[in-house]
């Protein structure tokens, strides 16, 4: 049971990455480090958590202007 609730929180969270990707991509946005946390996918029973990663000024400023 615990296989199966782990292959499903892997398999959301690649689902929400790409969409999170895709809308920052819309927006003009691009996140390098943007992916799964590997640490957390690691654990004995993975719930991944998404790592946005580092970025430059100028695009944590347009990220800023997006979200407000």
């Amino acid at each position: 049971m615990k296989e199966q609730h782990s292959t499903l929180c892997v398999e959301e969270a690649e689902e929400v990455l790409e969409e999170l990707r895709a809308a920052l991509a819309k927006a003009g946005i691009t996140l390098p480090s943007l992916g799964l946390d590997p640490v957390s996918l690691a654990r004995r029973t993975p719930c991944p958590l998404v790592e946005l990663g580092r970025c430059s000024v100028e695009t944590a400023r347009r990220l800023a202007a997006v979200l407000r």
